[in-house]
Parts: structure tokens; C-alpha cells; sequence
């Protein structure tokens, strides 16, 4: 078993080489020996996009020494406060890129491996050791490598290195796995929608028997403009929706805000259960977005930036429609018939009540909803199994690092 005397606190300059890149300057822009470099933009958490690569001059010289090798560990030297430090390891061939100033390289000796110290480099990014360390600016906060160097870091023998590697690399395995189950899941989820759908854009030449008019199907109606709130006699302090509240698929309430209304527009503007809640503006692609309400909060008022369609049950499944809003059929009508401004998107009431929309049997819609519902909750599932995950993986190597779980190695 390992223990406290198994840990030696050792500077982080004793354990490997660690160096700045070449700054980018203009002359080196133009300059001879134009050659691939990594930056920030490239380096992610336990990650490099090696896409997206800028080029500057590099001499022979500098090419071996701002040169990378596999197990080279690079660092966000410059970055917000709480990302500073972020680090990657470097696994493409030898020499094939070099790195610039933006960056850290931690090239690590002999007595440690380098999947070791990114788990412990991962420790302090998280638990804020590099951003203790960091020299803010107004903008961004500079980690440093003299600073870094002078780190202590918490050295163990080879084989418990290698151990906690193993058991760390058995749990990102799993995230893998379940990553890959929910693209799966998502990629079912898709072609159900698809497949319902595809035959419902007017584009396509869908038969006009199977599209409705949305105001055939629902009434749709506006919500509250908040400067035109009537004033005087009785008023109530509700609750409403705005653009904010709406996502695409579902409705947060983590933020809200109320407004004082009298009776009559309380009861005028009141969302109900069922209700499908459909964005006025924003964003180009954002328009159109929408979710049905589950009438978590009662009263609850929508604001005018916010549509409410309220379906015809006997006809039309608000779950459908919300579904049919979000695919892809539903998207390019949106796409098609808005308004767009220097910076706002927009659509109308007209427009939104013109909205053909597919109308089968009820029973088809409804198992069509089952069906998504089926991927959603086994997505959500999961999403949770997968946070769950990384909160152990993440307690685990807090505890391994402090010591608070022994870690047995062979011949123990």
C-alpha cells in the first residue's frame, strides 16, 4: 500500500523541461520557413484540435527547439482566470508541429509519465492551483512559466503512477461508452423525426391533404407587451415567460420575472397546460424556437415576445407540434418566412398561424411523441449515469492526490 512517505514534493522544473513557444511577430508572418504551430484555440481539457493551424517562420534551430514529441504536455499559459493552465497531451509524430508563446511545454524526465502528469495538472486546473498562481491582466490571466515551474508536485514511484493511470484510464473507457450510447440515442431520436416529418415540407411537394394551417388546428395568440400594462384599480404581481424562458424543446424557469397585471389581463394572457410557447425573435436560426408548457407555475403570463398556441386536442397533439417545430421541416418554414433586421430576426403572428402543419391521425401523432419520448428519457438516463461518472472519476483523483485512498501496485 502506498503512503504519505510514498510522495515526494518535487518542483515541477525538477521533473522535465519546461518552455515558453516562439512569440508570433509580424516580421515572422512573412518570414522564410513557414511551418505549422499550435496555440491556445488548439489546446482543449485532455485534448488538441490540430485543425485550424496558423503558420509562421521557424529556422532549422527554432524547429528543434519549439519542436513537439509525443508525451510533450502543453499548457494555456494566457487565458480567462478559471481555463489558464488548461492542458493536453501531444500525440501526433515528432517535429510534425511547433508551438507558440501562448503555451507551456512540459516535457517530462524519466521518473514521470506523462498521462500521470496531466492527471495532476487536470487536479490543479480544477481545484484552482494554476489560477492562484496566475498574474491577471484586464482582459486575461497569464500563468507563467517560472511560476509554473516552481510548482510543487506531488511525485510518486513509477508503478503507483502507472496504477492510478490505469484506473483512471478503466473510467474514461466507461464515459466513452456511454458517450457513444447517447450519440446513438440522439441519432435514433433524429431519424424518428425525420422519417415523420419528411413527407410534411411544402418544399418537397408533400400532398396538401396531410398540411393544415396552424390557426386550423390551434388558436394562436399573443402575449403581454409589459408598456402597455394597464394601471389603476386592482392589480396582481404574476409571473411571465419571455425569450429567455424558451428553449428548444423545453421551458426553464430558473430566472423569471413578474409583472403587476390586472385580473382581466391575467386571465387574457394566462398560459395553461399544453400550451405551446413559440419565440417571436432573436437569433436567426433561434426564431421559431419552442416547447410545451407544463404548467408547473399557475398563474403564469407569456410576454409579447413570446407566442402561445394552444391546440385542438381532438385534432392535434401539442407534443406533436412542438416536434414538428423543431425538425427540419418545421425549421425551413421559419428559415423562409422571417424577417431579418441589422441585428434581430423576427416572425409574426400571420406568419406563425399560416404555418402548414402536418395533421395524421391522432394515433399516429401520439405514437410518434411515445416513441421520441422513449430516446429522450433513455438519453436523460444516461446523461445522468454520465455525470455520475465523472463526478467519482473526479473525487477519485482528489482523493488519490491527497492521499486519501491508498493505491496497491504489484508486490505490494
Amino acid at each position: 500500500m502506498s503512503t504519505s512517505a510514498d510522495v515526494q514534493w518535487v518542483p515541477v522544473r525538477e521533473l522535465g523541461e519546461v518552455r515558453m513557444g516562439k512569440q508570433l511577430s509580424p516580421s515572422s508572418r512573412e518570414a522564410a520557413g513557414q511551418f505549422p504551430y499550435l496555440r491556445v484555440a488548439n489546446v482543449h481539457l485532455g485534448r488538441i484540435e490540430y485543425v485550424d493551424v496558423n503558420e509562421m517562420g521557424f529556422t532549422p534551430a527554432e524547429r528543434v527547439t519549439y519542436g513537439l514529441k509525443p508525451g510533450d504536455i502543453l499548457l494555456n499559459e494566457g487565458q480567462s482566470l478559471e481555463l489558464v493552465g488548461r492542458s493536453a497531451i501531444y500525440d501526433r509524430a515528432e517535429g510534425e508541429f511547433c508551438f507558440q508563446n501562448t503555451l507551456i511545454r512540459f516535457r517530462p524526465n524519466g521518473c514521470i509519465l506523462s498521462a500521470y502528469a496531466q492527471v495532476v495538472f487536470e487536479h490543479w486546473l480544477r481545484s484552482g492551483v494554476f489560477a492562484a498562481i496566475a498574474k491577471q491582466t484586464t482582459s486575461i490571466a497569464h500563468l507563467g512559466g517560472d511560476r509554473f515551474a516552481a510548482l510543487k508536485f506531488p511525485l510518486l514511484p513509477t508503478g503507483m503512477q502507472q496504477r492510478i493511470v490505469a484506473v483512471l484510464d478503466s473510467l474514461a473507457e466507461l464515459e466513452r461508452r456511454i458517450e457513444a450510447s447517447i450519440v446513438k440515442l440522439r441519432s435514433v431520436r433524429k431519424g424518428i423525426i425525420s422519417e415523420q416529418f419528411s413527407r410534411a415540407d411544402v418544399e418537397d411537394g408533400s400532398p396538401a391533404s396531410r398540411l393544415r394551417a396552424l390557426d386550423s388546428l390551434a388558436d394562436v395568440g399573443s402575449g403581454l407587451t409589459l408598456g402597455g400594462i394597464s394601471s389603476g384599480g386592482t392589480l396582481l404581481e404574476v409571473p411571465y415567460l419571455r425569450v429567455a424562458n424558451v428553449q428548444d424543446g423545453f421551458i426553464s424557469t430558473l430566472e423569471m420575472k413578474s409583472v403587476r397585471v390586472t385580473p382581466s389581463d391575467m386571465e387574457r394572457f394566462r398560459v395553461r397546460r399544453d400550451d405551446v410557447l413559440v419565440t417571436e425573435g432573436g437569433d436567426f436560426d433561434k426564431v421559431g424556437r419552442g416547447a410545451v408548457w407544463d404548467g408547473r407555475i399557475d398563474p403564469c403570463l407569456n410576454q409579447n415576445h413570446v407566442f402561445r398556441v394552444r391546440c385542438d386536442k381532438e385534432v392535434l397533439d401539442p407534443h406533436f407540434l412542438s416536434l414538428y417545430m423543431s425538425s427540419a421541416a418545421g425549421r425551413r418554414y421559419f428559415l423562409r418566412v422571417v424577417k431579418q433586421t441589422t441585428n434581430l430576426a423576427s416572425i409574426n403572428s400571420s406568419q406563425l398561424k399560416a404555418m402548414p402543419v402536418p395533421c395524421p391521425p391522432l394515433e399516429e401523432q401520439r405514437r410518434t411523441v411515445e416513441l421520441v419520448g422513449s430516446c429522450d428519457e433513455q438519453i436523460a438516463q444516461e446523461e445522468g449515469e454520465l455525470t455520475k461518472l465523472r463526478e467519482l472519476k473526479v473525487g477519485l483523483v482528489d482523493d488519490l492526490l491527497s492521499r486519501r485512498v491508498a493505491v496497491s501496485v504489484a508486490g505490494d
